[in-house]
This record gives structure tokens, sequence and C-alpha cells, in this order.
């Protein structure tokens, strides 16, 4: 039995892009049979370039799919999970939870890097992604015989937790999907964070989405949390500044430190 942990650009949306593209093709073409006026070119012109803007969407849908691949030549989400598990070393005993956990992957990654601590996943598990579930979650960790995890419906924006249970709290590509207050959002789940814990969020933490991130890291900082770091992934680290450009990534960073 081997873990699957999907695609995070779901398959139904390259699908869409396609047929979305063929559709508008069809119709440009279909309304050149239309007597000369106005309407025809019109007509025409219109599903042109509607029929320009899926190719191109489909084509990035596409290449975003292979790169995300779990089992294909790029395998980005690979290495995006592995190195943010990396980020924190839990107590014998202690506790991690991983916000919008989705298929399992970064909870499972935690929990096979700390053996002897206990990883909660939470996750809506919405209809945007229909094909992540509980079901599939639990399913992976029996594939990579990971015991000490388990998984639970949630709500990033409020957690059903006290303030400090967790000796580490990890997420990745969450909270920019979610509208609102997104540094607010941040404050949430490290309220979940005891003193002492160490924290590895990623996302895509640009202006349009965030805000002033280096204003928010100061802010963490004044509260009294300790080395925290806003590092930048598409150095290399994760992808490199152009996949990050042509994959509409700019801006992803891991958020880091200790509370």
């Amino acid at each position: 039995m081997k873990p699957d942990y999907k695609n995070w650009m779901p398959k139904g949306m390259v699908y869409a892009f396609l047929f979305a593209f063929l559709g508008c093709g069809a119709a440009a073409s279909a309304s050149r049979l239309l007597p000369e006026g106005t309407l025809k070119t019109a007509l025409t012109v219109a599903f042109g370039v509607l029929a320009i803007v899926f190719c191109g969407l489909t084509l990035w849908a596409v290449c975003m799919y292979r790169a995300f691949d779990y089992n294909g030549k790029r395998r980005m989400a690979r290495q995006i999970i592995e190195g943010t598990a990396a980020c924190v070393n839990l107590p014998r005993g202690g506790k991690c939870l991983d916000v919008g956990c989705g298929s399992g992957a970064l909870g499972i990654a935690v929990a096979k890097r700390n053996p002897k601590a206990e990883i909660i996943g939470i996750d809506r598990w919405g209809k945007e992604y229909a094909s992540f579930s509980k079901g599939l979650c639990e399913r992976n960790a029996k594939a990579e015989g990971v015991t000490r995890i388990t998984f639970r419906q949630g709500d990033a924006t409020h957690l059903d937790f006290p303030d400090e249970t967790f000796d580490a709290v990890v997420s990745n590509y969450v909270y920019h999907n979610i509208p609102g207050d997104r540094q607010q959002y941040l404050l949430e789940t490290l309220r979940t964070l005891k003193k002492g814990g160490a924290f590895a969020l990623h996302d895509i933490f640009s202006r349009s989405k965030y805000g002033d991130m280096q204003a928010f890291v100061q802010k963490l900082r004044d509260m009294g949390y300790e080395k925290v770091e806003l590092i930048d992934t598409t150095d290399g680290r994760f992808m490199t500044k152009s996949e990050a450009c042509w994959m509409a990534l700019s801006g992803s960073a891991l958020l880091t430190g200790r509370k």
C-alpha cells in the first residue's frame, strides 16, 4: 500500500480550463458561420480571445500539476513538505498541530521525524479540494506506518483548542486561501502554541494577501516570540524565483520561530 497525497493543483481545475478552451474555440469557429455583420465579428473576436486566455490557463495548470506531482520528476510538493517538517523538533510525548492538513502530508512528515510525539491534523476538507478527506489522511498515515497521528474536522480561523496546547504548530499553503484578516488567522494558530514551542508556517506571504509581514514579524518579537524569521523559499530552498513567478507563487516563505 502506497500513500496518495493527491496534487495541490486539482485535476478537476485542469480539465475545467481545458474544456473551457475547447468550448470557446468551438464557439469562435461556429460564429464564423453567421451572416456578415457586427454580431459575427463581435462573437468571433470575443470567443477567440477567451479561447486564447483559457489555452494559457490550461498550460499553466498542467505545468503546476506536473511540478507538484509527488511521483513526478520535479516533486516540488514533497520538497516543500519535508523542508517545512524539518523546521520543528518535538520532545518525547510532545504535541503538534497541523493546520489545514489536506491529505495529511505535512503532519505525517512531522510524525515520521518525531515518532514519540502526537500529531493532530485539522482541515475543513471543502468542495474546492474534494479529493482530500479525513479518510484519505488516515489511509496515508497507515501506508506510511505512522500511528501517533489523528485527523479531525476544524476551522483555521477559530481553532477548537485551548491556549498553549501544542509544542509545535505547522501549516502549508492554507491561510492565503481564506478571505479576511490573514495576520489574525496566524495569531489564532499561534495562540495554541505553548511557551517555548516552535512554529513553521509556509504560505504565500505577499503584501497583497497579508499586508506588511515584516511589521508582523516585529509584532511577534514585541510580543515576546523568539527567533522569528520570514524565510524566502523562492531562492532555491523550495523553488527558484522563475518557478515562483510562472506558478503565481511569488511571496512563498516560511514563517518560523519560538514562543
